[in-house]
């Protein structure tokens, strides 16, 4: 999957539209160690449903149309943090392998 269909899935999954354009960063606002930290947050709360909703099916409290659910949705937010780590790693080797 590509970075940007990783984006995609991930907009969809959170309820939003892709935006257009980042937004320049305001005074205070800690970019790029804000969005990796706010996707991991949002990747663990996704695993986190979906392990409540398999404990709820296991129960016979649960729907298994739920548990689908979680779990597609927890799998689009570990697809996209592993996207952007994949970038972040592929940036770092361009950066080290520049001459100086």
């Amino acid at each position: 999957m590509n970075p940007m269909m990783a984006a995609r899935a991930y907009a969809a999954v959170q309820g939003g539209a892709m935006p257009t354009a980042t937004p320049a960063p305001q005074a205070g606002d800690g970019g790029f160690a804000d969005l990796v930290k706010s996707a991991m947050t949002d990747m663990s709360q996704q695993s986190r449903a979906a392990e409540t909703q398999m404990t709820q099916a296991i129960a016979g409290q649960g729907n298994l149309i739920d548990v689908v659910t979680a779990l597609s949705s927890a799998e689009a937010s570990l697809e996209t943090v592993i996207s952007v780590r994949d970038q972040v790693i592929s940036a770092y080797k361009e950066i080290m392998a520049m001459p100086i």
